[in-house]
């Protein structure tokens, strides 16, 4: 099915969707419902954008939310949060164009890991992200990837990753992320 029917669809399922949908995901023929995400999850993203938001330029903002699309790779994604410039923010435009993002980061759920470890390490290098932050609180680890570009196979990947655990600073580009102040999930 062409990517502007699966988008089409996606809208109307939103229209008819229960309360704790708060929005869709595209990803190939796939259409992804997703649920409200947990407090522990919000805490960590909102640590996060606090941190970013004291280190940014004049002129840019860390986002929680926002749709990123690109069409020709037939890819609607949401991340936890993206870092965009204040033009391109207070554009009416909706979704966001990959291309003008900074960095996305996404904070695993406790049941949907794979999303964010397999799907999106794909995709984001293939829409042009320079950085992508992975948060992981069941493990208590971050993922810092970078360099986005062909890989060996010719196909889009990050060229460079640093992981580290809860209680680093990590180096996320021209920022640096206090990891001390995120929480894993409870047990």
């Amino acid at each position: 099915m062409d990517y502007a029917r699966m988008r089409a669809i996606a809208e109307e399922l939103m229209e008819h969707a229960p309360e704790p949908i708060r929005g869709f995901e595209i990803a190939g023929n796939e259409i992804v419902m997703m649920m409200s995400p947990s407090r522990f999850h919000d805490f960590n993203a909102m640590r996060l954008s606090r941190q970013l938001d004291r280190q940014l330029p004049d002129g840019f903002v860390a986002f929680p939310g926002g749709d990123i699309e690109d069409a020709s790779l037939g890819k609607l994604r949401r991340p936890d949060l993206i870092v965009v410039s204040d033009e391109v923010f207070g554009e009416e435009n909706e979704p966001f164009n990959p291309r003008d993002l900074s960095l996305v980061a996404e904070i695993v759920s406790p049941s949907n890991h794979s999303n964010d470890y397999t799907d999106k390490m794909d995709e984001y290098p293939a829409m042009g992200i320079p950085l992508y932050l992975l948060i992981d609180p069941r493990k208590g680890s971050v993922a810092v990837m970078s360099d986005p570009g062909p890989g060996p196979d010719g196909r889009p990947c990050y060229r460079t990753r640093h992981d580290g655990v809860f209680g680093d600073k990590v180096s996320v580009g021209p920022w640096t992320v206090d990891t001390s102040e995120f929480r894993t999930y409870p047990s």
